[in-house]
């Protein structure tokens, strides 16, 4: 039977550029040995995306380290405002994720994300000049919008070059950035912290250093990751064809610069998309706890703040553990949220532990601290999760926007749990933690629930299966929703 064109299946401006390249390409033999070519894969991409997440976290995670460096007395910071800076970067960083649906749309994700790294460590370097709380809250502010993009951009990267099975392990790698830098966070900051100059405060030169770093990180990630598969220029005609083969399977596409304002209704009317979306804030709101508190709470057992910057840095080993676990899980299990409810348990564990051991047994609320960090585990599952199941170019830039907008919401509500008021056992913020993790493993369950039924109903309507059009509905830009034959993934 003769393959019907996709450009007859769907409007010729819906296609994705990998089948015009394939189309163009159809006389070269794609004889390539795919664990090879995965490896070359990822000692191209994988350094600088592991890199680019390290720094973004690094570079939010310093502001927790700075408040026992001296930063809130330096500034004069009174009340909330602290808790405030760090409320209005995740503000500045879910508005921002609107014109990033677009902007991911029309600009290759590889240099959208380079300019961006650089523009935040920029921003991140500024923060070294705060001289008050407006100007710090500016330079925040300017942080937030410039790193609103790694997350979606790096989800786009990964799903272009690895089937739904292999993402798992990639996202799992650059996503171990976070808790690299938990630890390295807690050993610059307890260096900086010896480091004593005439005018300048360590805490200023700590974010000048990782500012101008974060921007040479940022230049060269602009200038090394290949707009698209198609255009990487160390991998070969054979290679090229071989990779878009392989990743065919997961029906997503890889990249079309055509807006798709259907698919965007789709998404806003898709109920996985908030169910993923709510468990995301219900996780975040315990990541923003970690992300700016943990110090905080550790320094108020009466630890110096060199001390206490290095006990934080045991949560980034736990946050690497669980990491690893759930990303190798699912390259062999699948079964992602069953992975999501595990890594929940240590997180009401530890919720439990800090909301109701008394403050005089330093060991038990430290683990529990501690145990909160495995809870970040269950992040590049859900990105994973979304850049599964949502099939189309536009469709899956709003949906990887929109889950990282639901991160910033959590984290905007985690910081503002603790007020003053309730200084210095701010229990109202860690019982938060403790509710929240429960919820999230909750609504983990209603979406396996939720795509196991889709699953069966697809099974159960299915008709006679045409394999020439199945092959083309591959590259057709259709949505998850529009594809009769794609399968959720749970």
């Amino acid at each position: 039977m003769e393959k019907q064109p996709a450009s007859q299946l769907v409007g010729a401006d819906r296609r994705d550029e990998a089948v015009v390249y394939l189309e163009g390409h159809g006389d070269v033999h794609a004889d390539v040995n795919l664990a090879t070519l995965r490896r070359k894969i990822d000692r191209r991409l994988m350094p600088f995306m592991f890199c680019c997440y390290v720094l973004q976290f690094l570079d939010k995670v310093m502001l927790n380290y700075a408040a026992v460096m001296g930063l809130r007395t330096d500034l004069k910071l009174v009340g909330n405002e602290f808790s405030n800076t760090a409320t209005w970067f995740f503000i500045a960083y879910l508005i921002a994720e609107v014109p990033n649906v677009y902007c991911l749309q029309k600009v290759p994700a590889a240099k959208w994300l380079g300019g961006n790294v650089f523009l935040w460590g920029i921003a991140a370097a500024a923060s070294a000049g705060a001289s008050d709380y407006r100007s710090l809250l500016v330079a925040r502010v300017f942080l937030g919008i410039f790193e609103a993009t790694v997350g979606p951009s790096l989800m786009l990267l990964s799903s272009q070059y690895y089937t739904r099975s292999e993402q798992a392990p990639r996202f799992t790698f650059w996503y171990m950035g976070l808790g690299v830098a938990q630890i390295l966070g807690g050993i610059i900051s307890f260096a900086f912290q010896h480091v004593h100059h005439a005018s300048l405060e360590g805490w200023r030169i700590m974010f000048l250093v990782l500012g101008l770093v974060t921007a040479i990180v940022g230049t060269l990630t602009f200038f090394f990751i290949p707009d698209t598969p198609m255009k990487a220029k160390w991998l070969s005609e054979a290679e090229k064809i071989a990779l878009l083969q392989h990743v065919g399977e997961n029906q997503t596409g890889v990249w079309s610069t055509t807006p798709n304002w259907k698919q965007i209704r789709e998404a806003i009317c898709d109920i996985q998309l908030w169910l993923l979306t709510l468990t995301t804030i219900l996780i975040s709101v315990s990541s923003g706890v970690v992300t700016t508190y943990s110090a905080t709470l550790i320094a108020g057992f009466g630890f110096s703040p060199q001390i206490s910057a290095l006990l934080n840095t045991p949560g980034g080993i736990v946050s690497i553990f669980f990491t690893l676990l759930v990303g190798f899980g699912i390259r062999r299990t699948s079964h992602r949220w069953a992975w999501n409810v595990l890594c929940t348990i240590p997180g009401i564990i530890g919720g439990g532990l800090l909301s109701f051991l008394p403050k005089s047994n330093k060991a038990g609320v430290l683990i529990g601290i501690y145990l909160v960090n495995a809870i970040v585990a269950t992040l590049p599952i859900l990105y994973q999760w979304t850049m599964a199941n949502c099939a189309g170019h536009t469709k899956r830039a709003f949906a990887s926007a929109l889950v990282a907008g639901s991160f910033s919401i959590g984290n905007i509500i985690g910081p503002q749990t603790f007020q003053a008021r309730d200084a210095p056992g701010y229990r109202p913020a860690k019982i938060a933690v403790l509710a929240t993790q429960a919820a999230a493993a909750v609504v983990s369950v209603v979406l396996f629930l939720y795509y196991l039924r889709q699953n069966r109903r697809r099974d159960q309507t299915k008709g006679p299966v045409d394999e020439a059009k199945v092959d083309e509905m591959k590259w057709a830009g259709l949505t998850d929703r529009e594809n009769p034959n794609f399968r959720y993934a749970y």
